[in-house]
């Protein structure tokens, strides 16, 4: 009982929508993103749903299927919701996120996801880590793999400890291409990446890693062996 008086009373404390039509009625828009069109539904706290147009499918299809899933309907919006455009394009923050529906681990595995910078990967088992779930390294991946928001939670930075890319909800194909997108290099995902001038290491696609010169760059394939060999894990990518 207490618990859902104080939900309510935090409701209460939040902004009002603009109009009783927000609180009932989602919008969906279609607009351009890194790899073709997208269909996006967004409802009064934010983005609650995006898609690839190619793999969503036909636009009734795709809207009938949310109205099915969340019993609410959808009309057209008169605009894309703001930081929509730039998220997609690469070019500013995103916009609002929903994530209520989702759990409070799948909404954590997702923060962190989140936090992954553009041309960087990290593998399933960070994530899980990061998440406060080492252990939990399959859940991180079903989570994913259901990312209502991709594009906006980057999932396709999320690769296998060995170096393959992964799944991918939209086939791993367009994985690939959002990667190399953004100038990761496929081939250099698996290990660590070490500097015998500072006794760092890093994941290989950290932006230290990369300023390693060839001459002082030296490569392990666990964190165990990097330490026992006197290197400290960096403080910005933390394998």
């Amino acid at each position: 009982m207490t618990d859902t008086l104080l939900t309510a009373l935090r409701d209460l404390a939040e902004p009002a929508p603009a109009t009783l039509a927000d609180r009932v009625v989602d919008t969906w828009v279609r607009v351009p993103g890194p790899l073709g069109e997208v269909f996006a539904v967004t409802g009064a706290r934010g983005v609650r749903l995006l898609r690839p147009a190619a793999h969503a499918g036909d636009l009734d299809a795709f809207l009938e299927g949310y109205r099915a899933r969340h019993g609410r309907p959808v009309i057209p919006a008169a605009r894309a919701p703001r930081g929509l455009l730039p998220a997609l394009s690469g070019t500013g923050p995103g916009p609002d996120l929903d994530l209520g529906a989702l759990t409070p681990f799948a909404r954590e595995v997702l923060a962190v996801t989140a936090r992954i910078p553009a041309g960087q990967t990290r593998p399933y088992g960070w994530v899980a880590r990061e998440a406060g779930h080492p252990k939990a390294v399959r859940a991180v991946g079903t989570v994913l793999a259901r990312n209502p928001v991709p594009l906006l939670v980057p999932c396709h930075r999320v690769v296998r400890g060995d170096g393959d890319v992964g799944q991918y909800l939209s086939g791993v194909p367009d994985k690939v291409a959002l990667l190399e997108r953004e100038g990761v290099e496929l081939a250099h995902l698996a290990g660590l990446v070490g500097s015998d001038t500072t006794g760092v290491v890093c994941f290989p696609t950290c932006h230290h890693a990369r300023r390693i010169t060839t001459a002082h760059r030296q490569g392990f394939a666990s964190l165990e062996r990097a330490r026992a060999a006197g290197y400290r894990p960096c403080r910005d990518c933390r394998p």
